[in-house]
């Protein structure tokens, strides 16, 4: 349950590239850098609930560990995918829908801080949350 609470934005790392090679043109990628993405996590045992909350959208998800569930990207794209639990680390694996492509993340408390790290076809990116 070390997830539980309420997470805001605090930096990105290397977010651009890592948008650029997803597909997403400039404009978005722009507006993306300064989303002020929030996130609220409720962990109750395997069931997890997070409420996404930026200048664009606001998005309810819920998923269980290790069952298969759909996810749509702030700029549309489709995925499905998992989330699993690995010792203290959440990591997901999650494949577009419209190119078969592997989007892996993770989410890990370091340092107090919510680090949710992507890679997306050879390229890494962090953003890093602080707790509100």
């Amino acid at each position: 349950m070390a997830f539980n609470g309420t997470w805001k934005i605090d930096r990105n790392d290397n977010y651009d590239k890592f948008m650029e090679q997803m597909g997403i043109n400039l404009m978005k990628r722009k507006l993306a850098e300064h989303d002020n993405l929030k996130l609220i996590i409720e962990q109750n045992g395997d069931k997890f609930t997070i409420k996404e909350s930026s200048t664009f959208r606001t998005k309810d998800i819920e998923f269980t560990l290790g069952v298969q569930f759909d996810y749509s990207l702030a700029d549309g794209t489709e995925l499905t995918g998992t989330w699993v639990m690995e010792g203290d680390v959440l990591k997901g694996t999650f494949t577009r829908k419209d190119n078969g492509k592997i989007l892996t993340t993770t989410r890990a408390l370091v340092g107090g801080e919510l680090v949710q790290s992507y890679n997306y076809e050879g390229v890494d990116a962090k953003r890093i949350f602080k707790k509100a």
